[in-house]
């Protein structure tokens, strides 16, 4: 009987040596929208699957920090198949209420170099199972210099 125990732990571990973790990269974050509640970003990802079979992403986690505060949080249920041997784009839209945006320039004066860290988890359905993949991704923003608010100030002068 602990043979057969240890024969199949062997063999449940050893299935993960199959699969190999797709690499994830965060391309530009880019701006996707303002309206009277905030801001839209959007963190463009590239995902390369290095394996000769498709995987599916079955759901994602994420929290982002901007200048060392806690901004965003929130997760996602889409599938997305990432084709064996390719890289695919993935979208991660996060929204920041302008309250927040103003807490984020009083902490860090310079718009144009505004670090962030984006951490997340994928999920993937593979061949021989469920696996998760940590993320942890950091650089800088840049607001356009047409949303920042000395830009705003402009208007009432």
């Amino acid at each position: 009987m602990k043979w057969l125990v240890l024969l199949g732990f062997i063999l449940v571990s050893g299935c993960s040596s199959f699969v190999t973790k797709p690499a994830i990269e965060v391309r530009e974050v880019r701006l996707s929208g303002i309206d009277r509640e905030g801001v839209g970003v959007d963190f463009m990802l590239a995902v390369t699957n290095p394996n000769s079979y498709s995987l599916k992403l079955t759901g994602y986690r994420y929290n982002l920090f901007v200048s060392a505060l806690p901004l965003a949080s929130g997760d996602n249920h889409e599938v997305i198949e990432f084709k064996g041997n390719a890289e695919t784009d993935v979208s991660l839209p996060v929204r920041i209420s302008f309250r927040d945006l103003l807490k984020i320039l009083r902490h860090r004066s310079d718009p144009e170099h505004i670090p962030y860290q984006l951490t997340a988890g994928f999920e993937l359905d593979t061949p021989v199972g469920a696996i998760s993949i940590p993320v942890s991704k950091s650089g800088t923003l840049a607001i356009p210099a047409k949303y920042r608010p000395d830009q705003f100030l402009k208007l009432f002068e």
